[in-house]
């Protein structure tokens, strides 16, 4: 028996080894994104469109790692019951996974669970409802001109700060945010505030364009100067040109 204590954290070295874990899927929809709101515990919206395309899944918290892992992909299989096709298909962390049910445990999306099986037997697929699959972190790939995007959360003001990190290649992940206000020489570290976003409750008020540097896992940076203007709003995204 696999046990249902967690394993230990899948970081950004990324082997070939595959390991086993639990397979279930969620949402109303069997065939969807899921959530029902096609958010989830990392802060991303529409995860049923492109670049997520619903192929996207919960992590338990070796996987998930408390929000830090949001944006991670894998590449997941399964070897049986007969209806699974062995080929291994690409998810990306939006979610988190509660349940303590084995060592590593994916809860996907309807969409995501029926990619592992042959063509046309989907359905059948996701009737088994819970298997093992195997999978193994790789880099993330994406359309070369997906850029990392920032979402000023609502509620920002001048006086608190909230912004969500998407879209980041290779890792897919981010583990540092640092931000520098117009007129400042030095950054400022913005906190994890939960999943993807990333918050700063000034010592006095911010005052844009903000230059923003990104740290991943692996201790990669990237930084754009500017890229959020001096007229920012609340719940609003704005592009970066900056990638991993």
């Amino acid at each position: 028996a696999m046990g249902d204590k967690p394993g230990p954290n899948i970081t950004a070295t990324y082997g070939d080894k595959w390991l086993d874990a639990k397979a279930t899927f969620y949402g109303s929809d069997p065939r969807g994104a899921a959530p029902d709101d096609h958010g989830g515990a990392c802060g991303y919206k529409d995860v049923d469109k492109a670049p997520f395309d619903g192929m996207t899944g919960c992590g338990n918290e070796p996987i998930f790692k408390d929000g830090l892992a949001c944006g991670s992909c894998y590449e997941i299989k399964c070897k049986e019951p007969a209806e699974c096709s062995g080929e291994p298909v690409l998810i990306k962390i939006t979610d988190k996974n509660y349940e303590h049910i084995a060592a590593y445990h994916f809860d996907l999306s309807g969409k995501a669970f029926g990619a592992m099986a042959k063509k046309g037997e989907e359905d059948k697929l996701r009737k088994a409802g819970e298997l093992m699959l195997q999978f193994r972190r790789v880099k993330c790939e994406y359309p070369s001109d997906t850029k990392i995007a920032f979402h000023v959360e609502k509620g920002s003001s001048p006086n608190y700060l909230a912004l969500l990190v998407k879209y980041a290649a290779g890792d897919g992940n981010i583990v540092g945010v640092d931000i520098k206000p117009k007129g400042s020489d030095e950054f400022l570290p913005m906190k994890q505030s939960w999943g993807a976003i990333w918050r700063m409750d000034p010592p006095k008020p911010l005052k844009g364009p903000f230059t923003i540097r990104l740290t991943s896992e692996s201790g990669g940076h990237v930084e754009q100067d500017d890229v959020i203007p001096e007229d920012w709003k609340p719940d609003t995204v704005y592009k970066s040109k900056i990638q991993f």
